[in-house]
C-alpha cells in the first residue's frame, strides 16, 4: 500500500512521483487524505501551516544576509579592501611611532561602508519593490474547495487539493491526473522539449518511461496547451520536481542581458585602467621623487580614485527608481534588468485583438448560409460556447450574451445535456461539444476558422435541406466571408453532425463529414486611444508589427482605422520553405503578418533579432508564450493567462498602448541616466589620469596627498548618487537606445583631456604664482620647511579646483546644450553637486580640518581664479561637444 509521509516530500529523485503514478487513483486519494470533492477550507489551512506556501524558495535562506554579502563582495570594494590593507602596513605598521597615521585607512573603510551600505539598502529596496509590485498581479488556480470550484491564489495550493486545468493554465504543483480530455502539456521548462505531449489520466507509465514522461502525472512549471483535466496535488513548493531542479541549479546565474554584459564590460575597462595606471604612477613618482614609500601610498590613493565604487549603487538605484515610476503608470516590472531592454526596443510586435481593438467582442450577425439571421444558428452556437469547459474567449462570451437576450437559454439547457467535448487547439483551430437532446439524439456542434471548417465538412444546410458541399458552394461561402471581413467583421463557421459516435469515444477524428449551418460574424472595434498611441510610438522610433492568427481582410480593416500604413501583408504559409536571407528580408519589409501559428510568431521575432533589432512582444494568450520567450523583452497584462504572465518581463495592469508608450519613456530615462554616470565618470577618471601623470612627471612633489585624493573621490562619488534622479533631454528620449561600449573610448578621448587642460593650467598658476606668493619664494629657492608648505598649498589649491571641475562636468556633459543657460539639471542634482563643491572648498579654510588633512593656507583670491577657470572649462567643453556631435548624433 502507498505510504506518503513527510520523508517522501523531500525526496530529490522523483521517487514519490514514480510510486504515485503506478498506484490506483482511489488509493492515492485515500493516502493523501483527499477526495474528488476537494478539501475543506479548514483542512487546507492546516496543511498550509504545516507545509508552507506553494512557492519555490529563494536560493538563500537569509536573503537580507545574501544582499549584504552581495553589496560588499564587488570588484570595486575588493580593490578598496586590498588598498586599505596596503595602506595599513605602509602608514601604520612599518613606520615610526610618531609617524603612524590611520587616516587614509579610515577614509577607505568609510568609502567601503558608504558604498556597501548604500548598495545593500538599494538591493533590499529592489527586492521589496518587486515583491510588492508582483502582489498587484493576480496569479490564481482553479481549486475545488468545500465541493465548489473557485479561483484561489496559486501560492495557497496544498497537498490533497483537487485542481481543474484548461488550456493556458500553468500547472501549479505536482499532481496525479484523475481525469483528462485531449490534454496536451508543454514541459519545456523541465525537459527542454518544445513539442507538447498528450497526458492521459487512465494510462499508467511503462517501466522504461522517464518520470518526466509519465502520461498520468503533471509537474509544476509546465503548462497546458490544449484540452482539460483534473488532478490531485501530491507535492508543492520545494518538494516538487521543479523545486528540486531549481535548488540543484541555485548556483547557476540567470541568463545575462545585454545590460548586464555592458555593465560588466565597463567594470573591466575601469579596473584595467586602474591596474595599468596605478603601477605607472608608482614608478614615475618613485623615480622622480626618490621616495618609494610615498610613491606607493600615492599610487594606492590614485587607484582608489579611479575605482568607481558607486557604479553598482547607481545602477541599482536607477532600476529601482524606474520600476517605482513605472508602477505609478500601471506598469509592473518583474525583472529589473528588462527596463533597459524596454527602452532600447525599436520594434514592438503585438496581436491586434485587445491591443489595437477594444477587447470587447460583439456578435454582430448569426447568419445561415443564405445570410439570414435564424434562431437555429444562434442556438447551436450557444450550445457550443456554453458547454465547453476549456478557455472561454471573448467570442464565446459574446455568443452567450446575445443568446441570453434573444433566446430562452434556460429552456435550451433543459433540452440538452452535455455528453463530451473536443477542446480547441491552435493546429485544428476549432472546438466541438457533444450534446444529447430529449430524444436521446447525440449532436456534435463545431465552430472554428473558415478554412479548417471547410476542410472537415462535406455538406451544407440551405433552406432546411441538406446538400453536398461542392466547389461552387465552397467559393460562395468564402466570398461571403471575404465581404464581411472587408466590413471589419471576424467570421467563423458553424457546423454540426448528428449521432457522431458512441458515448465516451469522441475525439478529433469525429470532426469530419460535418454539415455547415451558418456564419458567426463578430465585431471587435478599434480602441479610441489606439491611433493616438501608435502615433506616439512611431514618434518614439518604434515600429509596430502585427502578428496575428486572424485573416488579412479583418486585419487590414482594423489597421487602417488605427492609422497603420499597410502596403504588404504576409500569411503564415508565405514564410514556409524560405531561406534565412529571404526571411530576413520579408520580416524587415512587412509590418503585418496574418494567419500565423504560435511557432511562426516566435520565428519572426528571432529573425528580427538576427537583423539587429531589439524586439518587444506584447501578448496575453497561450499562443503568445513562444513569441514572448523569443523576444528581448516580453510584455503582458494582468488579465492574461497564467503562462503569459509567468513568461512576461513587464506586466501592464491595463491593455493600453498609451501605458506602454509612457513605460518606454521611463525605460529610456533609466537607461540614459545610467549611461550618463558611466560616460561622465569615464571621462572624469581619464582626465584625472592624464593630470596625475603630467603632475607626477614634472612636479618635484606629489600633487595631492593620498588622504586628500581619497576624500576628493568620496565627495564626488557621494554627489553622483543624485544622478538617478536627473531628467533626460526630450530629444534623447525620442529614439531607442542600444547598449554599446564601442563609443566609450571616443567619448573619453574627447572630454578627458578637456578637464586635464584646466588641471595643467591650475598646476602652472599654483606653482608659479599662488604658492610662491604664500611661501615668499619659488620652490627652487625654498628651504625644506618652505618646500613642505609649498606642496601643502599646492595640494589645497588643486583639491578645490579638481572638486569643482568634477562636479561641474556632471552639468556640462549631462546634455548637449550649454549648462545653466540652455539646460538645467533637476534640483536634487544641482544642490548635491554644488553643495558638495562648496563643502570641499571650505575644508582648507577650517583650521582643524585643514590641519588634519594637511592643507596649506590658500589665499581667498584663488577662488576667483577657480571661478574663471570653471567658466572657461564649461565654454571649452561646449565647443568640444559640438565637435563630438558632428560625428555622433547624441552626447549621452
Amino acid at each position: 500500500m502507498l505510504k506518503i509521509n513527510s520523508k517522501d516530500r523531500v525526496v530529490t529523485d522523483a521517487t514519490l512521483a514514480k510510486r504515485i503514478a503506478r498506484e490506483d487513483k482511489s488509493k492515492v486519494l485515500t493516502e493523501l487524505g483527499a477526495s474528488v470533492n476537494g478539501l475543506t477550507a479548514s483542512e487546507a489551512r492546516k496543511r498550509l501551516e504545516r507545509d508552507g506556501f506553494n512557492e519555490v524558495s529563494n536560493k538563500e535562506h537569509h536573503p537580507k544576509l545574501h544582499f549584504l554579502a552581495d553589496a560588499f563582495l564587488t570588484p570595486f570594494t575588493g580593490v578598496l579592501v586590498i588598498l586599505a590593507t596596503l595602506s595599513f602596513f605602509t602608514d601604520y605598521v612599518f613606520v615610526p611611532t610618531n609617524q603612524k597615521d590611520l587616516s587614509t585607512v579610515i577614509i577607505m573603510l568609510v568609502m567601503i561602508l558608504i558604498s556597501g551600505i548604500t548598495s545593500f539598502v538599494q538591493n533590499v529596496r529592489t527586492s521589496d519593490a518587486v515583491e510588492s509590485l508582483l502582489n498587484m498581479v493576480s496569479v490564481t488556480t482553479n481549486i475545488r474547495r468545500d465541493g465548489k470550484d473557485q479561483e484561489l491564489p496559486t501560492k495557497g495550493v496544498v497537498v490533497g487539493d483537487i485542481i481543474n486545468l484548461t488550456a493556458g493554465d500553468l500547472v501549479p504543483a505536482d499532481l496525479l491526473l484523475l481525469r483528462s480530455k485531449d490534454l496536451f502539456c508543454s514541459a519545456s521548462s523541465l525537459n527542454g522539449e518544445s513539442n507538447p505531449v498528450e497526458k492521459i489520466a487512465d494510462q499508467k507509465p511503462e517501466d522504461e518511461d522517464s518520470y518526466l514522461d509519465y502520461p498520468n502525472v503533471l509537474y509544476e512549471g509546465t503548462n497546458i496547451v490544449s484540452g482539460s483535466g483534473m488532478g490531485v496535488v501530491f507535492a508543492t513548493g520545494d518538494q516538487t520536481v521543479f523545486g528540486n531542479l531549481a535548488r540543484s541549479l541555485a548556483k547557476n546565474k540567470n541568463k545575462e542581458t545585454t545590460f548586464d554584459i555592458g555593465i560588466k564590460n565597463i567594470s573591466k575597462i575601469l579596473l584595467t585602467m586602474t591596474a595599468v595606471i596605478a603601477p605607472l604612477v608608482f614608478l614615475i613618482n618613485g623615480l622622480t621623487k626618490g621616495d618609494w614609500l610615498n610613491a606607493l601610498i600615492f599610487a594606492i590613493a590614485t587607484a582608489v580614485g579611479l575605482t568607481p565604487e558607486m557604479l553598482p549603487v547607481i545602477v541599482t538605484s536607477n532600476l529601482v527608481k524606474g520600476s517605482v515610476e513605472m508602477a505609478k503608470h500601471e506598469t509592473i516590472v518583474k525583472r529589473m534588468s528588462s527596463i533597459q531592454n524596454f527602452g532600447s526596443a525599436d520594434i514592438l510586435c503585438t496581436d491586434k485583438t485587445g491591443t489595437l481593438t477594444q477587447d470587447k467582442v460583439v456578435l454582430e450577425r448569426h447568419y445561415n448560409l443564405n445570410l439570414e439571421e435564424k434562431p437555429k444558428v444562434l442556438e447551436l452556437s450557444f450550445l457550443n460556447s456554453y458547454y465547453q469547459t476549456g478557455m472561454k474567449d471573448l467570442m464565446d462570451k459574446a455568443i452567450i450574451d446575445v443568446a441570453d437576450d434573444e433566446l430562452d437559454t434556460n429552456n435550451i439547457k433543459q433540452n440538452y445535456q452535455k455528453i463530451d467535448e473536443i477542446p480547441f487547439d491552435f493546429k485544428r483551430r476549432r472546438m466541438s461539444v457533444v450534446v444529447k437532446n430529449k430524444q436521446n439524439e447525440h449532436v456534435l456542434v463545431t465552430k472554428g476558422a473558415a478554412e479548417e471548417m471547410l476542410a472537415c465538412s462535406n455538406r451544407v444546410e440551405i433552406n432546411g435541406k441538406i446538400k453536398p458541399l461542392g466547389e461552387v458552394e465552397r467559393k460562395e461561402i468564402l466570398a461571403k466571408i471575404d465581404e464581411m471581413n472587408r466590413d471589419g467583421l471576424r467570421v467563423i463557421l458553424l457546423a454540426y453532425k448528428k449521432n457522431p459516435a458512441p458515448v465516451g469515444e469522441f475525439s478529433v477524428t469525429d470532426e469530419k463529414e460535418l454539415i455547415l449551418a451558418g456564419f458567426l460574424a463578430f465585431l471587435d472595434p478599434p480602441k479610441d486611444s489606439a491611433k493616438e498611441a501608435l502615433t506616439a510610438l512611431k514618434q518614439d522610433g518604434i515600429t509596430i508589427k502585427i502578428l496575428t492568427g486572424d485573416n488579412e481582410a479583418v486585419t487590414r480593416n482594423v489597421g487602417t482605422q488605427v492609422g497603420l500604413k499597410i502596403d504588404k501583408v504576409y500569411q503564415g504559409k508565405d514564410l514556409e520553405n524560405k531561406t534565412d536571407d529571404e526571411l530576413k528580408q520579408m520580416v524587415q519589409e512587412c509590418n503585418v503578418f496574418v494567419k500565423l501559428s504560435p511557432q511562426q510568431k516566435a520565428e519572426i521575432i528571432k529573425v528580427l533579432r538576427a537583423n539587429g533589432h531589439t524586439v518587444a512582444y506584447m501578448g496575453d494568450g497561450i499562443n503568445d508564450a513562444p513569441a514572448m520567450k523569443a523576444a528581448d523583452v516580453s510584455i503582458s497584462v494582468d488579465t492574461a493567462v497564467d503562462i503569459a504572465k509567468k513568461t512576461a518581463d513587464i506586466i501592464l495592469l491595463h491593455k493600453d498602448l498609451r501605458i506602454l508608450e509612457r513605460a518606454v519613456q521611463i525605460g529610456r530615462q533609466v537607461f540614459g541616466n545610467t549611461m550618463k554616470y558611466i560616460k561622465i565618470t569615464l571621462s572624469s577618471n581619464f582626465g584625472n589620469i592624464l593630470s596625475i601623470l603630467v603632475a607626477s612627471s614634472f612636479l618635484p612633489f606629489l600633487p595631492m596627498l593620498p588622504l586628500q585624493l581619497l576624500i576628493l573621490d568620496l565627495m564626488y562619488g557621494t554627489s553622483c548618487l543624485s544622478i538617478p534622479f536627473d531628467k533626460m533631454n526630450r530629444q534623447y528620449l525620442s529614439e531607442p537606445r542600444k547598449w554599446s561600449t564601442k563609443k566609450l573610448p571616443k567619448f573619453m578621448f574627447y572630454f578627458g583631456p578637456t578637464s586635464s587642460i584646466f588641471d595643467i593650467l591650475t598646476f602652472a598658476i599654483l606653482f608659479f604664482v599662488v604658492c610662491p606668493q604664500v611661501v615668499g619664494t619659488s620652490y627652487a629657492g625654498a628651504t625644506a620647511s618652505q618646500k613642505l608648505l609649498f606642496s601643502l598649498v599646492f595640494s589645497a589649491g588643486w583639491f578645490i579646483e579638481s572638486l569643482w571641475t568634477q562636479e561641474m562636468v556632471i552639468h556640462a556633459l549631462r546634455d548637449p546644450r550649454v549648462p545653466f543657460i540652455k539646460q538645467h539639471a533637476t534640483a536634487i542634482v544641482t544642490w548635491s553637486t554644488i553643495s558638495m563643491a562648496v563643502i570641499g572648498t571650505a575644508l582648507p579654510f577650517i583650521t582643524p580640518i585643514a590641519k588634519a588633512m594637511k592643507f596649506g593656507p590658500i589665499p581667498v583670491y584663488f577662488l576667483a581664479v577657480v571661478f574663471i577657470l570653471l567658466v572657461l572649462y564649461i565654454a571649452l567643453t561646449t565647443v568640444v561637444k559640438k565637435w563630438y556631435m558632428k560625428s555622433e548624433k547624441y552626447l549621452i
